[in-house]
């Protein structure tokens, strides 16, 4: 009889989700299912409070990359006022985003998944934490929790907290910085360098003894979406869309953040309170993409700073078209902290950071506003609709791990048929059916709008739906 296996809770990944494997009569996996099974609700919050209160409110969407909703809550609040943000208030943004960038990688390498690739999938469940990786190396999960408090002391220096800073605001930013914050900065810089530099070392060191896994989880060709600069280089705090295809050819250019209804859609499953974005002229699901580091790998054609750009170019050498392996997000996370701390060097650089100009302001001139950057997950777009008193109608969150929805079923599928089999659960596959989801880094408390840790659950049912087997983590 065909059977089902559940995973639950998913560890080692922010939010609550399981996954359902089922199999055939022959004991093979047929299909496999990722279900988000927590919500949150964070845009009925929204409805009837003061756009203005808005970049404040959507910090607290997600502790890991507040941030970002900062950003993109800000950036529809200064098209809701129709106003030009001041260079300094830019460039404030614009480092804070890489800082979070910085910090969110490193969590997400250092912490989460380096256990996996530095001591192996198959090693003790007690071992593969970042306790262990500790009592491995103990000098490089140091540098990893040192490159991770670069990024997070900036966003103290700039934004006045680490974790949900109250600083950006419609029109700018609430607080100026002096000589000293950038000057502290500046002496970040050679470490995290060096750091950024040896993690790209370490993980292209294993890579050859992962081929299998590089191979099998979550290798397939899809859309690649990101923000570009007008040049095409990375960007991730304004640009155009650019849309490759997994040959890497152009699907689209220069497309409008502003208009994304008009290119994005959204379908929904009654087994995930996550929703499933897709490309409208594909349709769904045809129309499936991911975003992200390897994503915005594969739509930028240069990084713009000279040690980024060396390992871009190499990277991009890893296929003759798109680099589709999704085992490689984690190589592309490395090489974009890389390129944030040469980006942050650069702006620490720029005179007008210390300037006294940082917000502009102007009554309310447009009833609906939208606002995208990118966040260490991928695209983020916020769009609000407000009345004439400034009170917000209706908003919509289009998160970066909801757009990566698609993918990710489809690589703990791909990861499920060809490392589960037979009726019962081994540790090592179901961490490597893990590891399909953590290649992306999902981040569910911001994408269902759920508080706590994410446990995982994996069943195991028949055809008919009888369960066979469960695992549960956390």
């Amino acid at each position: 009889m065909p059977e089902r296996i559940v995973i639950q809770p998913v560890t080692r990944i922010e939010g609550h989700a399981k996954i359902s494997i089922y199999l055939d009569d022959d004991g093979a996996v047929s299909s496999a299912q990722f279900h988000v099974t927590e919500f949150r609700g964070f845009e009925k919050l929204c409805e009837g409070r003061p756009f203005h209160e808005m970049p404040g409110l959507m910090s607290r969407v997600c502790g890991i990359c507040p941030v970002s909703h900062i950003l993109a809550s800000s950036k529809a609040c200064d098209n809701l006022l129709g106003v030009e943000v001041p260079r300094t208030a830019v460039q404030q943004r614009r480092m804070v985003n890489l800082a979070q960038l910085v910090q969110s990688h490193a969590l997400s390498f250092f912490h989460l998944s380096a256990p996996d690739l530095l001591l192996g999938m198959d090693a003790p469940p007690e071992k593969r934490n970042v306790f262990g990786l500790v009592e491995r190396d103990a000098e490089f999960a140091r540098r990893g929790i040192r490159l991770r408090q670069f990024g997070q002391r900036i966003i103290e220096l700039v934004g006045g907290k680490r974790i949900h800073p109250s600083w950006g605001a419609p029109g700018g930013v609430l607080r100026a910085i002096g000589e000293a914050e950038r000057d502290e900065i500046r002496g970040w810089i050679p470490e995290a360098l060096e750091s950024a530099e040896i993690a790209i070392g370490r993980l292209k060191g294993v890579l050859d003894s992962m081929a299998i896994e590089i191979e099998h989880l979550g290798n397939f060709p899809t859309l690649f979406l990101g923000l570009v600069s007008p040049e095409g280089g990375l960007e991730y705090y304004d640009g155009v869309i650019r849309i490759v295809d997994g040959e890497g050819n152009a699907v689209a250019e220069g497309l409008d953040p502003q208009r994304y209804l008009t290119y994005l859609g959204e379908a929904s499953e009654e087994w995930s309170f996550m929703k499933f974005p897709y490309y409208k002229p594909l349709g769904y699901p045809g129309g499936k993409y991911r975003v992200g580091p390897l994503a915005r790998m594969n739509v930028a054609r240069f990084a713009g700073t000279p040690r980024a750009d060396r390992e871009m170019h190499e990277f991009k050498q890893r296929s003759q078209g798109a680099v589709c392996e999704s085992f490689h997000y984690h190589l592309a996370r490395l090489i974009e902290i890389l390129h944030a701390i040469e980006r942050i060097e650069e702006i620490t650089q720029d005179p007008d950071l210390l300037g006294s100009n940082i917000r502009a302001r102007a009554g309310q001139n447009r009833n609906e506003g939208i606002g995208c950057s990118e966040a260490p997950r991928g695209t983020l777009f916020h769009h609000y609709q407000v009345d004439d008193n400034g009170l917000v109608r209706s908003a919509n969150l289009l998160i970066a791990t909801s757009q990566n929805n698609l993918a990710m079923n489809l690589a703990v599928e791909q990861a499920a048929r060809y490392f589960v089999s037979g009726r019962s659960l081994q540790e090592g596959m179901l961490n490597r059916v893990e590891a399909a989801i953590r290649c992306f880094d999902p981040c569910l408390s911001c994408s269902t709008h759920a508080l706590g840790q994410m446990p995982l659950v994996v069943e195991l049912r028949d055809a008919g739906g009888a369960l066979l087997d469960r695992a549960r983590r956390g």
